[in-house]
């Protein structure tokens, strides 16, 4: 009778096992001898007919000094879709700007980028991975890129990386 009720839970915990959803992909972000992975801020499965309640606690954040790089490294899941990195950022006068990857992925399966700023004393403020789900026609019929997953990372406080 032992041996029965225990084979009984391990095929349930096995089967309950079995059904759980898939954890989402994450993105890791490193900068300065310092990572952070995070969770989607939003997620939606390939055709985006499916999507999770936008959850912007899952954003993290991370020194990321002047001056130096932000590399960038996908999972499978997302480096086998087009995805893209748009940043914000400061100049060294103060104005904020914005920039944007090209599109990567599907053909190439790319799993990592270097983001570098485009001009010297530039700060980055925030970071997101966007990964396409799908293309949808608007009512004027143009066609639309609908983003299907997004990972966050924001510029945390941190000490002069000159000076540590």
């Amino acid at each position: 009778m032992r041996r029965g009720l225990t084979a009984l839970l391990v095929l349930t915990a096995l089967s309950l096992a079995g059904c759980a959803a898939p954890e989402k992909p994450s993105v890791t972000f490193y900068s300065h001898g310092e990572s952070v992975r995070v969770s989607p801020v939003q997620y939606c499965e390939r055709l985006a007919r499916e999507c999770q309640r936008p959850a912007p606690e899952a954003a993290g954040e991370l020194p990321m000094p002047p001056e130096y790089p932000l590399q960038i490294s996908v999972s499978e899941e997302i480096a086998s879709t087009p995805w893209q990195v748009v940043f914000t950022y400061r100049g060294e006068s103060g104005e904020r700007l914005r920039g944007r990857s090209g599109v990567m992925g599907s053909e190439e399966a790319r799993h990592a980028y270097t983001l570098r700023l485009p001009e010297d004393g530039a700060r980055l403020e925030r970071v997101e991975v966007q990964r396409y789900g799908t293309v949808s026609v608007n009512q004027t019929g143009q066609l639309q890129f609908v983003i299907g997953g997004t990972w966050v990372v924001g510029n945390s406080p941190q000490q002069d990386p000159r000076t540590s």
